[in-house]
């Protein structure tokens, strides 16, 4: 590597890292309300913010520093405001930027789990979500920045299936339904359906408990707390769903769990399985596109989970007697397969 070359690449790490502080100090600014109370009251001084949001004066003096330095707040004296790029960081804001700021903290966790786990072979699981107390409630909140109008506007209406149970007002099942996004974009679109998201987390169930009765859906929709691996209904599902979350099943006995699934629908319903398609060819990865898809299978890994390609799924369902259908969208980034049931 000659000098120049090297020089360049230090430069370029160089900006990489500050990009890092940057959203770290976005993303403090976020999971804290600093950006919500300062948007509330317009400017502030640094006491004043940290009595607004409820945090220490000291820390929140110092956050304002760094966050002026960074271009998110604007300052004269000891007086601060919003930035246009602070502005969007707030997680209510139109096209919000807060899902930059807690992916890039998540990854760095989940970077630095791997770090140490790659010593010793240990997959702990998917609690490792929950060892950062900051992290956990902002995972739903994310996804849905991210995305559920992809989902709403584009998803749903080239997938014939969620008008079909839509028509017939039908049961919709989200394993592993987070904060409740999926159902609550699911039952805006479609007025006809009731919804049951089923989570491990706790703090899922409380958030999509809350959310589906701001949005005046909390009669159509409800939440409960349960292992998606051991799932049984009491009522058979016109539709399941999973939103990227098959594959935290999948090592633990894919032809089982696909088994269940099947014995969960009713005659006729449909299993609607939303995954990043794994690329067959290595080479892909090296598209900027799906560079991020190469982190999340290592990431996965510290889960125990590893990322499926969509032909492998719909060739598992096929073996358990659901025929599939595979819907690509994203330049091939995001499959949802369609596997019905023999009505």
């Amino acid at each position: 590597m000659t000098e120049t070359k090297r020089g360049e690449l230090k430069k370029q790490f160089r900006g990489m890292a500050r990009a890092a502080q940057v959203l770290g100090t976005a993303y403090i600014g976020v999971v804290n309300g600093l950006f919500t109370a300062l948007q509330s009251l317009g400017k502030a001084d640094a006491a004043s913010l940290a009595a607004a949001a409820g945090m220490d004066p000291a820390y929140v003096r110092r956050w304002c520093d760094a966050a002026y330095a960074f271009d998110l707040l604007e300052a004269a004296g000891d007086s601060f405001w919003l930035s246009q790029t602070g502005a969007a960081m707030i997680p209510g804001a139109p096209a919000t930027l807060m899902p930059a700021a807690a992916q890039a903290v998540l990854n760095m966790h989940m970077a630095e789990r791997a770090a140490e786990l790659m010593r010793t072979g240990e997959r702990p699981g998917e609690r490792v979500l929950a060892e950062r107390k900051t992290l956990l409630p902002w995972f739903g909140p994310m996804l849905e920045a991210n995305f559920a109008r992809f989902f709403e506007d584009v998803i749903c209406p080239a997938v014939p299936v969620f008008a079909e149970v839509n028509q017939r007002g039908g049961l919709a099942v989200d394993l592993g339904c987070g904060n409740g996004w999926y159902l609550r974009a699911l039952a805006r679109r479609c007025g006809g359906l009731r919804g049951l998201g089923i989570d491990g987390f706790d703090e899922n169930i409380s958030q999509a408990t809350r959310l589906a009765a701001q949005e005046g859906l909390g009669e159509r929709l409800r939440f409960v707390a349960g292992d998606a691996h051991q799932f049984t209904l009491d009522e058979p599902a016109d539709l399941i769903a999973m939103n990227r979350a098959l594959h935290h099943v999948w090592e633990a006995g894919g032809a089982t769990f696909i088994a269940r699934l099947r014995d969960n629908l009713r005659p006729g319903g449909a299993a609607a399985i939303w995954e990043p398609d794994w690329p067959a060819d290595r080479a892909t990865l090296r598209q900027p596109a799906f560079q991020g898809i190469a982190f999340q299978n290592l990431t996965e890994h510290v889960q125990g989970n590893h990322l499926l390609r969509a032909d492998e799924i719909g060739e598992a369902f096929s073996a358990q007697g659901l025929t599939p259908e595979i819907f690509r969208f994203g330049d091939g980034q995001e499959a949802i397969i369609v596997a019905r049931k023999p009505g």
